[in-house]
């Protein structure tokens, strides 16, 4: 295809790692350009209605939010990553949805303010995560075999616990497909591809500046993992 594909990002944005993926998993080529959300620039909120990224500009045609990037790049370009029986892929498209609402967790989780509130809150992302692990295929990738855009969905949530885990939490204990499959999601090229070689380094940095539970503990450096109880 003749166009030309620009990735309007933001550093640390997680649902601009989904499009990145789906574009990497398609073998598309596509020019990133950063943005800073908190001076955007006119440019960018003259193209974008939510002043969110990404914003994948198609020539000069843009699209906004990431799950209909995602379902643009799906009707344009092989290979196939939904499934081909509708309902199948009705349910991936839910699936996907609530990687965003696992997202919205652990946002919560880093802007807890107190420690009772954070494990308040990590305790609600356990029941989320413990939800996923019920319904997982046995592996490699969320439906078996085949990767799929809800693994490009939920790579960029698996990610952030790279770095939270150093606070004390050992999210995933006792969630053994949950844990083989953020493994594998984190050793697929793509999701590699999807950020920066130093974005473990600056979402540390992020975290740590908040000013929240979290950000103190993360300060004290390597603590001894916790199990996390959803009750």
């Amino acid at each position: 295809m003749n166009t030309h594909m620009t990735l309007v990002s933001h550093a640390l944005c997680p649902y601009v790692q989904r499009a990145a993926i789906t574009l990497h998993e398609k073998g598309l080529h596509f020019e990133r350009r950063d943005v800073d959300l908190a001076r955007k620039p006119d440019w960018f909120l003259a193209l974008s209605p939510t002043g969110k990224t990404p914003l994948l500009l198609v020539d000069s045609t843009p699209i906004f939010e990431s799950s209909v990037i995602c379902e643009y790049l799906e009707d344009i370009h092989e290979p196939r990553l939904h499934p081909q029986d509708p309902l199948t892929r009705a349910r991936h498209r839910a699936w996907m949805e609530f990687a965003s609402t696992i997202l919205a967790a652990i946002s919560a989780l880093y802007s807890a303010p107190t420690d009772a509130v954070l494990w308040e809150k990590a305790r609600a992302l356990r029941r989320l995560l413990e939800r996923v692990d019920s319904d997982l295929a046995e592996d490699p990738y969320f439906a078996g075999a085949a990767f799929s855009i809800v693994d490009a969905a939920f790579a960029p949530a698996f990610r952030y616990f790279d770095v939270i885990d150093v606070a004390g939490f050992a999210f995933f204990e006792g969630l053994p497909k949950l844990a083989q499959w953020r493994r594998e999601l984190a050793a697929r090229a793509s999701v590699q591809r999807a950020v920066a070689p130093d974005y473990p380094d600056r979402l540390r940095d992020f975290l740590l500046s908040r000013g929240t539970a979290l950000s103190r503990a993360l300060a004290q450096g390597d603590i001894a993992p916790r199990a996390v109880a959803a009750d």
